[in-house]
């Protein structure tokens, strides 16, 4: 029987939240590991390209920022991105400083491939949730408290 039925840790929803998040922690991790990049990595990578959409040039806090992530991790992981060819770090001309961050050409094509790539393990794993707007507007209120509202055409939360 299941600890579910015996009142165990299952009936948590903490732990139910920390079972389901390391299921999805190791389809990401199969699914991104073709392409050599870890979910940091790709986090990393893949809102560098959204700055590089916009025409912005972010430096490293201002990714991690975006990111939601460790300013000193996002350096180590921002130094591993440049190492394989992926990014540049520069100088801003605006303030000797601050260090700017460029994504290259090979990290671009990269980053769009690993979107989808984790746009299709996303579909897979939560392919059986009836109400994905539900989920998702339930998770946004988790993860962004304070700062969650309903969206205006009444899907998924909108920050």
């Amino acid at each position: 029987m299941s600890a579910r039925t015996h009142g165990g840790p299952g009936v948590s929803p903490g732990f139910l939240l920390w079972r389901a998040t390391l299921r999805w922690q190791r389809e990401i991790t199969m699914a991104l590991k073709p392409l050599e990049l870890t979910y940091v990595q790709f986090v990393l990578l893949e809102g560098l390209w959204r700055f590089d959409v916009q025409g912005r040039y972010p430096s490293q806090r201002e990714l991690a920022d975006q990111a939601s992530t460790d300013v000193m991790m996002t350096s180590q992981v921002v130094r591993v991105l440049e190492d394989k060819g992926l990014l540049r770090r520069a100088v801003d001309p605006r303030d000797a400083r601050k260090r700017v961050l460029t994504i290259t050409d090979e990290g671009r094509k990269l980053a769009e491939e690993a979107v989808q790539v984790v746009r299709d393990t996303d579909d897979g794993y939560f392919a059986g949730i009836p109400d994905r707007g539900a989920l998702l507007g339930v998770l946004s209120r988790l993860a962004f408290p304070g700062e969650w509202r309903p969206a205006r055409d009444g899907g998924p939360a909108a920050r």
